[in-house]
């Protein structure tokens, strides 16, 4: 349920489920601001949290702090979202200079990213990467899988193959466009345009999600993620809602079957990141939504 300036009120929804979502799970939530660091050293301060296919990683880091991996399995995403900051990330024997407020998918193998000019920090990885399983805080929520959740089925790799791709998050507004979307062969990130203060309360969003998790990072402000459990035929798997306050930096985990709306409620700027993995298809057939849609294809079916 979209108010009709909302550029998702263009997506075609499902009328009707096709099961019933017997034991919808709880949602998720990290709020950083409050919990112990997973990770300290000199150089940075970083958190761990995962969803069903993936692990987020948010650090504050400082000039010269470095994030190595030896083994990556497969692509993964590396996010600077203060304008200010700037990385270089060393693969297959070359060096690419990222940004502040880029985006920076990173091939599997053997990398390494190298913070210049320091800020926050995030990568994503996909659950395929069985190292980085005991880090985030929540890990006992996934000791079994949710069977409403699809499993991760890489998409396709890009059509000039893999190397470390770089975007800028400088994007303008378009009107019908809804946010700031790139993808890889993993994950799908929609960089959202900031609220400048509250969202109005006469245009919220509820909506719900057959079978994939949302994955909401606030890196700025604060929010209050609505949360309402449909009722089921089994009053046992019944929930309260919620109306989580989570102000940044901090992450909340919807689940499949959920129906969600986030509202922003600082007074100055909001920034929320709308993560997914694998790629959502209903946003990629939209034309236009994708911003590097000619880079990274489409499963065939």
């Amino acid at each position: 349920m979209f108010d009709k300036s909302d550029p998702r009120a263009t997506l075609i929804q499902t009328k009707e489920k096709k099961k019933e979502l017997n034991g919808i799970a709880a949602a998720d939530y990290g709020k950083f601001y409050e919990q112990e660091t997973t990770e300290t050293d000199g150089s940075t301060k970083t958190w761990w949290m995962r969803g069903q296919n993936f692990f987020i990683s948010y650090s504050d880091a400082t000039d010269g702090a470095e994030f190595k991996r030896l083994n990556q399995v497969d692509e993964y995403v590396l996010l600077l979202p203060d304008k200010e900051s700037e990385a270089e990330v060393r693969w297959a024997n070359s060096v690419t200079i990222v940004d502040g407020l880029s985006i920076a998918f990173i091939p599997g193998g053997e990398s390494e990213i190298k913070v210049t000019k320091g800020g926050k920090v995030i990568r994503l990885f996909s659950t395929e990467n069985k190292d980085l399983k005991d880090l985030p805080f929540n890990k006992e929520s996934y000791s079994e899988l949710n069977p409403h959740v699809a499993l991760l089925e890489p998409w396709p790799e890009p059509t000039d193959g893999y190397k470390v791709r770089v975007y800028s998050l400088d994007v303008p507004k378009e009107e019908g466009r809804f946010g700031r979307i790139f993808r890889c062969s993993t994950f799908m990130v929609n960089f959202l345009d900031p609220n400048d203060g509250p969202r109005d309360p006469s245009k919220m969003s509820p909506h719900s999600h057959d079978d994939f998790e949302q994955c909401s990072l606030a890196i700025e402000g604060e929010f209050v993620h609505h949360l309402r459990w449909p009722w089921t035929t089994n009053m046992a798997d019944w929930r309260p809602d919620d109306h989580e306050l989570c102000p940044s930096p901090s992450v909340a985990v919807i689940p499949p079957g959920a129906v969600h709306t986030t509202q922003a409620t600082g007074s100055g700027i909001n920034q929320l990141i709308d993560i997914f993995c694998p790629p959502r298809v209903d946003f990629s057939e939209k034309d236009g939504w994708v911003l590097n849609a000619d880079e990274y294809p489409m499963p065939e079916a």
